[in-house]
């Protein structure tokens, strides 16, 4: 099977479902944005170390694939069975913040992203996931989206603040407090 299709070369593409739509549809930039974070999932896992935190992380790119599964189908004509997101999902995530956050110095101000390379990866995955979700809100003013989509990358962009701090104190960085100017 060849990748390239040659019926996008006009700007638009295909949903599932069979729908056609310009490559700039809000659609279309959640699901991209949803699949350019499980990229920096991706990258962050090959930056960690604790084997629970990368089946984690593995858990994450799996349901980060369920979700830009049902960013790209019609809701109107696609027919295709699709995995769901589960509430169990988001307790996950809540489960493994509720324990990292145990190990970690109370947050006692807003912190200064970087210091290690996983933190900082860490960081980005986590804008990236908050932008992921402001498109698909504007794609829910369009359309109905699952709210456990909605609840799970914010849920998300949670997880990886949280986990960018476990990661700052696995590897001894410094944990820089953002100290606005007088």
């Amino acid at each position: 099977m060849k990748v390239y299709t040659k019926k996008g070369d006009q700007g638009e593409t295909s949903l599932i479902g069979g729908t056609r739509v310009r490559k700039d549809h809000v659609r279309i930039e959640s699901y991209g944005t949803v699949d350019e974070l499980n990229s920096w999932m991706g990258v962050l896992r090959d930056h960690t170390a604790d084997p629970d935190e990368t089946a984690l992380i593995l858990e994450i790119q799996d349901r980060l694939f369920t979700i830009g599964s049902h960013l790209a189908s019609d809701p109107e004509t696609a027919r295709m069975k699709l995995p769901e997101v589960q509430t169990n999902d988001i307790q996950n995530l809540e489960d493994a913040m509720d324990r990292i956050d145990r190990e970690l110095p109370p947050l006692r101000s807003f912190v200064l992203p970087g210091g290690h390379p996983s933190v900082s990866f860490c960081h980005v995955a986590r804008c990236i996931c908050r932008r992921a979700e402001r498109s698909v809100i504007r794609l829910d003013e369009e359309t109905t989206v699952d709210p456990l989509i909605l609840q799970y990358l914010n849920r998300l962009s949670d997880y990886l603040f949280v986990l960018s701090r476990k990661l700052t104190q696995d590897t001894k960085a410094e944990e820089i407090p953002w100290n606005p100017n007088p």
